[in-house]
């Protein structure tokens, strides 16, 4: 009995800043916590677990199975971002990147980070109900090529991507034609639009149909994910595609100088709104005017460009999943505050920083990390994530980005940032004031 009680932990044990985060309770200890990493129940990379002696039926080698799966989560983020900064690594050329290895560590890390809570909060639950039992699944896995995603490891989602290829080149070879691109582009488009049945969604809302691996699975996604898919592919068939950004849009087009057989419409429809989707026939969007000579115009994204439009809109559906309980709620909505005269309403505290939901609000600030990665002097990025970590209640990193930012941004933004910055730091220290046990606010003489 004595064994038994001393290989457990205690709740009341547990440091009050590392204990485990749920929706339905706990939200002050969020915004009190002080160890501000990924995983705020680790402790020098080990994971921490409450389980009381009283409560716990689980035996001690499944406890242990249970800590190794949390480890290998942590390490999963931990290398699906290394992984990711590799590929996308400046030292590369842009031609030697692969879109869909980028975008699959991108789902593999926030994917392993959602898998932690849920260990976390299964964990908590068995600790609360006492009796409770939760299903575990077996795991055989312990890397981020072999971390399942939708059923598929990285590895057999790059092999979809060939299926898809060798459909295509099954199609031309049934039709004995040859492979000039109107043919290849063809042959695609029936592969992916009717015979696999691809769509694009028109108003993404849900932030699963901005992940490779979901659109892959389910046949639906944001249109910049259908592009880089088709891009893929093609890139299997030798014929290189590039895009461009066109208003709020993304357009795709072969690579070639002979443009003009893109814009021939046969069955109501071009070759080029096919490919490229129903803006290029909305007489609202800015696609609608486009010509195969104003196409050789557009400026082409690279491949960093392309990772980097679809990290922007995680970023957009992250944040607004997390702000959703605070409608109309802008990023940058508490610089605007501090330039009000009335001194009452000049001053930031921590109590009147919104209540954000905190994984969506995590999974937006991973995302706006990798994209510094691809952005590192884009000052409105830095700008943004620094608000989101002060939204995070991460004063320090706050004041050290939007330090950055002002740096780097121009004369008239960086005025606007300067009192929000300072107050800012305020905040950080009065923070720590109370963290140490000092009761009220700290004065600044």
């Amino acid at each position: 009995m004595a064994s038994t009680a001393a290989s457990t932990v205690s709740r009341s044990a547990i440091p009050t800043d590392l204990r485990l985060i749920r929706y339905d309770h706990d939200q002050r200890w969020m915004w009190m916590r002080r160890t501000r990493t990924l995983f705020p129940w680790t402790r020098n990379g080990t994971a921490i677990v409450s389980v009381s002696a009283s409560a716990s039926s689980l035996s001690t080698n499944q406890i242990t199975r249970d800590d190794s799966r949390l480890n290998i989560y942590q390490e999963v983020v931990k290398s699906a971002r290394e992984k990711f900064t590799e590929e996308i690594s400046f030292q590369s050329k842009d031609k030697d990147i692969s879109l869909a290895k980028a975008l699959l560590y991108i789902a593999a890390e926030d994917e392993a980070f959602l898998a932690f809570n849920r260990e976390m909060d299964a964990r908590s639950l068995i600790n609360e109900r006492r009796t409770a039992s939760v299903p575990v699944d077996e795991q055989e896995w312990d890397c981020v090529e072999q971390m399942p995603l939708a059923g598929k490891n990285i590895t057999r989602w790059l092999s979809e991507l060939d299926a898809i290829a060798k459909e295509v080149e099954a199609e031309l070879v049934s039709r004995d034609i040859g492979c000039h691109f109107v043919e290849v582009l063809d042959a695609v488009n029936v592969v992916l639009f009717e015979l696999r049945g691809f769509k694009r969604s028109p108003v993404v809302v849900d932030s699963k149909y901005s992940y490779l691996h979901t659109v892959l699975s389910t046949g639906c996604g944001s249109a910049i994910l259908l592009s880089i898919i088709y891009i893929e592919v093609c890139r299997r068939l030798s014929l290189t595609i590039v895009g461009s950004r066109v208003g709020e849009d993304f357009l795709i087009w072969p690579q070639t100088g002979n443009l003009e057989e893109l814009f021939k419409v046969t069955s109501g429809h071009s070759l080029f709104a096919i490919v490229n989707g129903r803006c290029v026939e909305d007489p609202r969007s800015k696609a609608s005017d486009l010509t195969s000579n104003s196409l050789l115009g557009l400026e082409i994204a690279t491949k960093r460009d392309i990772i980097g439009i679809s990290l922007a809109n995680l970023i957009r559906l992250h944040w607004k999943r997390a702000s959703r309980s605070n409608h109309g709620l802008m990023l940058t909505s508490p610089l605007r505050h501090v330039h009000v005269a009335d001194e009452k309403h000049n001053m930031i505290h921590s109590s009147t920083v919104p209540l954000l939901r905190p994984r969506d609000l995590r999974l937006a600030i991973m995302a706006s990390e990798r994209l510094l990665i691809l952005q590192p002097h884009n000052w409105a990025l830095r700008r943004d994530h620094g608000m989101m970590l002060y939204y995070n209640r991460e004063y320090g990193k706050a004041v050290q980005e939007l330090s950055i930012c002002m740096a780097f941004a121009p004369e008239e933004e960086a005025e606007i940032l300067e009192p929000f910055v300072e107050k800012l730091h305020l905040l950080r220290l009065e923070s720590s004031w109370k963290s140490m046990g000092h009761a009220g606010h700290l004065t600044v003489p």
